[in-house]
Formats: structure tokens, C-alpha cells, sequence
């Protein structure tokens, strides 16, 4: 029992928040160079273009761009068995509908690829990590159907140009993130559901033919989806808190069944009959989606919500998803998210049951405020404490209840600009990064405690998890 014999191990980051260099190498502005970073209580902010004076935490992150050959190196030293990572798409065609794409972008993940393979790391690769060309903001960004075809192109030329390099894919991460943070998930700015789902519609697509054009220039190729893990428990056993956290489970899920099952739900086309939201269907989608479902579903979990009666079902804003509840038997972080690792369990038993497809873990993790000791250690138990509170748990759905895990990629092993806030403060990594919030520092890399931990739970195959 346990872990499997090739599990994959690793740690996964996105290149708006790790690479920086956002003017180099032809790399055109994405939807993340566009956002501010969070400060003194003030939500992070999205401006029409770069202004001069404001702080834009993508531009520089860690640097990536230029250490990644330390960086995989590190990954390496550690047994990273893969390295969950994204391509910028603004890298490959800067605005997003040119009809050639940008060489030196394309050399550039060549390069990345290469440092990987040569360590003996599967990459892992989504393809849109909340970072939309800019410059298809003129068409309406994920709204226009037209994007699908800049989407696909775009898709088309890195399957190529990697093919044998890499065979797992994901098409779009947190896909749901449309229905918390549209303009995270496609650079869309509206709390209209009608915009959102057009857009959520076209995602649909876009991931469904690009599965298939996956499997046609590579059968190797193995395409999944990536979903937020929301999770959520009823605030009492009063049935309406009970109903009203089926339909904000309903609300997250229906993107793992469109893309899991290849369908629209019946209970997400009845909730568009009532608020009279049509999809744009047109000939042939549907069975698009049907002949694009994934291979397996990656997803995220750091944390549970508790929902009632008085919860929304309509989120705003860039805060994230806030149900009006907490829960009194969870701990928190320092940024209040519920530690609760037994409900990593409880999800996997979920996805298992729902779409019995493989799973796989691409984001877990802590983000604290960890400090340099005076000898310049980061003593950071409290991570190695989460960590290992999860994989445990991970290792019962595996052992206990027969769920088939293909891998666990921490977030992030190094230090990286943190999505809620844009925060480096908010650290994640196995590996510190000496840079702080407005970008000043050495970027000297730094292992953690956690780091030789980490190393020694991948050389044990997850059974030594002290």
C-alpha cells in the first residue's frame, strides 16, 4: 500500500507569478501585468494599462525568467519527480492573435523543458494560468468566440513545438475561478452572470478541442483540467443551510461536469431557464464537449468554506469567496484560510465518486510570513506541520478508500508572488526568496527547513512523513 511507485512528486508555480521579465524576449502584457499588489487593506487593483508610479508585482516576481536553471536545479535536489508550471501565453503570441508566434518565447520554454528532462522531471504545463493576452481585450476577451481560434492556435504551436518534451497538459487553471475572479480567470470585468458564463461557454470549448488536437499530434498526450478546490460544509443541520451549500457546490462543479462528463448539467441548465441566461451554442459545440472531456482533473486545495442560508451565490471582487460563515473547529492561517486537512480526503472521495477519472494534486500550501534567523535559517515547522497533516490524508484516500492520485505538486516550492494579494510576504516556498513586497532585494535563493523535509518525504515515496 501507499503511495505509488510513480507518483509524481513535485511542486507547481505560474509564470506571471514567478518569472517577471514581463517586457523581455517579445513577451507581450497579460491580464496579471495589469494588477496592482494589495496594500494596508486596499484589494489589489486592475488599470486599463502600466502607469507610471504603480507597483505591478508580475513584472519582477522572483525572477524566474533568468534562474530557472537554479531554480529546476533545486527542484532537483529535492526529488521533484515533476514541475507543474505555465507557459505564458503572451510569451508565445504578445497580443494574443498574431498569426506567427514569437520565437524567443518559444526558445525560451525550449530551454526550460530541457533543464527539467535533463534532472528527470515530467513537466506538468498548463496553458492559461489567469494571464490573457492583453491585447485580446479588444475583442472582448473570453466574451468573443473569435478568441477560441487564437486560443487553439496558440495551443496548436506549443503541442508541436513540444512534442516529446511534454504529455501532460492542463488547458485552463481554476477554470471556476470565472464565477469568483472573471478577470483572473479570462480578463473579463463584469459581475454580469450572462457575461461570465458566455465566457465560461467559450473556455469550454477552447479546452474540449484543444484536448482533442492534444491527442491527435501526440497520443502520448494526456490532457486535464484544473479545478479550484472549493469545498464546503452547511452551517447547522437546518435544511436550508443544507440546500443552500448544495447550490454553492453546484455553483463550483458545474465546471468539472462540463469538462469531466462532457455535458451540461440539469441542474445548471435550469438555473439558466430561470434567470434567463442563454448560451451561445451553436452547431457541432455540443458534441465538442462531448469529444473533448479530459483525461484526468488536477486541482487545488488550501482550505474549506462553511456555507448557510445567507451565503451568496454570486461573488465580486477580488477578495476571494466569502460566505458570511466560519468554521469554530478549523484553525487559520495568517491570512484566514480554515486549515483543514481531513477535508482534502473528503474532496478526493467527491471528485472519485463524481467522474471516476484519475486525480491529481497541483496546489497545496501555506502561505505565512516566514522570517530570516540571525544565522539566515527559516525555521518554518508550521509548514512541514501542514504538509504533512495533508499528505496524510492524502495517502487515506489512497490507502483507505482506493482513490487513484497521480501526483502531488506543492504551491509553490519557491517563493512567488501570491495571486490574492500580490504580496511576496505571503510566502509559500520550500526555497525563500530574499526580494520583498515592492520588488527590492538580492533574489538569493535560500533553503527553508522545510526544504530538507520535503526532500526526505519524495526519497521515502511518501512513508516517511516526519
Amino acid at each position: 500500500m501507499g503511495f505509488p511507485k510513480d507518483f509524481l512528486w513535485g511542486g507547481a508555480t505560474a509564470a506571471n507569478q514567478c518569472e517577471g521579465a514581463y517586457s523581455e524576449g517579445g513577451k507581450g502584457l497579460s491580464t496579471a501585468d495589469v494588477m496592482t499588489a494589495a496594500a494596508h487593506g486596499v484589494p489589489r487593483e486592475i488599470t486599463d494599462e502600466v502607469v507610471e508610479g504603480k507597483y505591478y508585482p508580475s513584472h519582477n516576481a522572483v525572477n524566474h525568467y533568468h534562474h530557472f536553471k537554479e531554480d529546476i536545479a533545486l527542484f532537483a535536489e529535492m526529488g521533484f519527480k515533476s514541475y507543474r508550471m505555465s507557459i505564458a501565453w503572451s510569451r508565445i503570441f504578445p497580443n494574443g492573435d498574431e498569426l506567427a508566434p514569437n520565437e524567443e518565447g518559444l526558445k525560451h520554454y525550449d530551454e526550460v523543458f530541457d533543464t527539467c528532462l535533463q534532472y528527470g522531471i515530467e513537466p506538468v504545463v498548463t496553458l492559461s494560468h489567469f494571464e490573457t493576452p492583453l491585447g485580446l481585450l479588444k475583442y472582448g476577451s473570453w466574451e468573443n468566440r473569435e478568441v477560441i481560434q487564437f486560443f487553439l492556435r496558440y495551443s496548436e504551436t506549443v503541442f508541436n513545438r513540444y512534442k516529446g518534451k511534454v504529455k501532460y497538459w492542463l488547458t485552463f487553471n481554476e477554470i471556476n475561478v470565472m464565477s469568483t475572479k472573471p478577470w483572473m480567470a479570462a480578463g473579463v470585468h463584469s459581475d454580469d452572470e450572462q457575461v461570465r458564463m458566455t465566457a465560461a461557454y467559450h473556455q469550454f470549448l477552447a479546452s474540449a478541442k484543444a484536448v482533442q488536437l492534444a491527442h491527435k499530434i501526440d497520443p502520448e498526450n494526456k490532457v486535464g483540467m484544473m479545478y479550484n478546490g472549493h469545498l464546503a460544509y452547511p452551517a447547522s443541520s437546518d435544511p436550508d443551510d443544507i440546500q443552500r451549500t448544495n447550490e454553492f457546490m453546484h455553483k463550483m462543479l458545474f465546471y468539472s461536469d462540463v469538462q469531466c462528463r462532457g455535458y451540461y448539467p440539469a441542474y445548471k441548465l435550469k438555473e439558466f431557464e430561470r434567470e434567463g441566461i442563454v448560451l451561445p451554442i451553436q452547431d457541432g459545440d455540443l458534441e465538442e464537449l462531448k469529444n473533448g472531456k479530459v483525461d484526468f482533473l488536477s486541482f487545488s486545495y488550501y482550505m474549506t468554506h462553511v456555507v448557510g442560508k445567507n451565503s451568496p451565490l454570486v461573488f465580486t471582487g477580488l477578495n476571494g469567496v466569502k460566505t458570511g460563515y466560519t468554521n469554530p473547529h478549523l484553525k487559520m492561517s495568517d491570512w484566514g484560510w480554515a486549515i483543514n486537512p481531513s477535508g482534502l480526503r473528503h474532496l478526493l472521495n467527491l471528485l472519485y465518486d463524481r467522474y471516476q477519472i484519475p486525480l491529481m494534486i497541483v496546489e497545496n500550501g501555506l502561505g505565512a510570513d516566514d522570517k530570516v534567523e540571525e544565522d539566515g535559517s527559516i525555521r518554518d515547522s508550521y509548514r512541514i506541520d501542514y504538509l504533512r497533516d495533508h499528505l496524510q490524508e492524502m495517502k487515506n484516500a489512497i490507502d483507505l478508500d482506493g482513490i487513484p492520485v497521480m501526483g502531488y505538486t506543492m504551491w509553490g516550492p519557491i517563493d512567488i508572488i501570491a495571486a490574492s494579494t500580490g504580496e511576496m510576504r505571503k510566502r509559500y516556498g520550500f526555497i525563500y526568496v530574499d526580494v520583498d513586497d515592492q520588488g527590492n532585494g538580492t533574489f538569493k535563493r535560500i533553503k527553508k527547513d522545510s526544504f530538507t523535509w520535503y526532500k526526505n518525504v519524495i526519497a521515502t515515496n511518501g512513508e516517511d512523513l516526519n
